[in-house]
């Protein structure tokens, strides 16, 4: 077993390892160098990864359509994040990898800190937080011995599931996964060219040139750069930013 996911502040990267930690087994970003021998290797993939809109962000799409080849047969146990609602979250992605030939063994849906900084919506205090992920890492821990006993939870897999994503928020917002999105917004009054966001993006989509960020229109909404910007000069949906949400903060 393998464990495969993305993550943008973290909250993937320790709820996969806390999940593989039964089964004594590895886990690697879709960014990592070895990700695709990795996967090749083994049989059973857990696959980790945040909703968006109740459906899969658009650079683990592209990661699963790219290696499409590596699915067939493999046996894949779905976790899927979400800070508020997911409704189908493991069933979306459930549905592109049985394209390429996976069987979906089961799925699990768990509430995290929302990495989402600049909407006051979405935000909880540091406190239910922390609360939230000691519910989460129980939730986990019991789904892994679940499935070591042959009971996996198939969270988010099934009819009832998927009408509850389409009609909650897929059907409404689904379409900003579809496409990279082109513009994020840079308070250049605060930016001090510290060059992080650069370092820190998955896409490789800003650059500082001549002392300012430039953008190359393929944002993935991660929040990554949101989150990590030591200046807080950096937004995607809102206007400014409310609470950067790093996992660490939580533990």
């Amino acid at each position: 077993m393998v464990g495969v996911y993305f993550s943008g502040t973290g909250n993937l990267r320790y709820v996969i390892e806390v999940f593989l930690r039964s089964f004594e087994a590895k886990a690697f970003s879709i960014e990592n160098d070895n990700v695709i021998e990795e996967i090749k290797k083994h049989e059973h993939i857990v696959f980790s990864y945040p909703v968006q809109y109740s459906t899969v962000p658009k650079i683990l799409r592209d990661f699963i359509i790219e290696n499409k080849s590596l699915w067939s047969n493999k046996k894949v146990f779905i976790i899927a994040t979400m800070g508020l609602f997911s409704g189908d979250g493991a069933g979306s992605l459930w549905r592109l990898l049985k394209k390429y030939g996976a069987e979906i063994i089961g799925g699990l849906h768990v509430k995290m800190p929302d990495s989402i900084a600049d909407e006051k919506a979405l935000k909880r205090s540091k406190e239910k937080n922390g609360l939230l992920v000691r519910s989460a890492k129980k939730k986990i821990e019991k789904a892994a011995m679940d499935m070591k006993a042959g009971n996996p939870p198939k969270e988010g897999i099934g009819l009832f599931y998927q009408m509850a994503g389409l009609f909650g928020q897929r059907l409404y917002f689904g379409h900003n996964t579809k496409q990279y999105r082109k513009q994020i917004k840079i308070d250049t009054q605060k930016c001090i060219g510290c060059r992080k966001c650069e370092k820190l993006c998955p896409m490789h989509n800003l650059e500082l040139i001549d002392g300012k960020v430039k953008q190359k229109g393929k944002c993935t909404m991660c929040y990554r750069c949101v989150n990590y910007c030591p200046q807080e000069a950096i937004t995607i949906l809102g206007k400014e930013v409310v609470e950067q949400s790093v996992i660490e903060k939580y533990l």
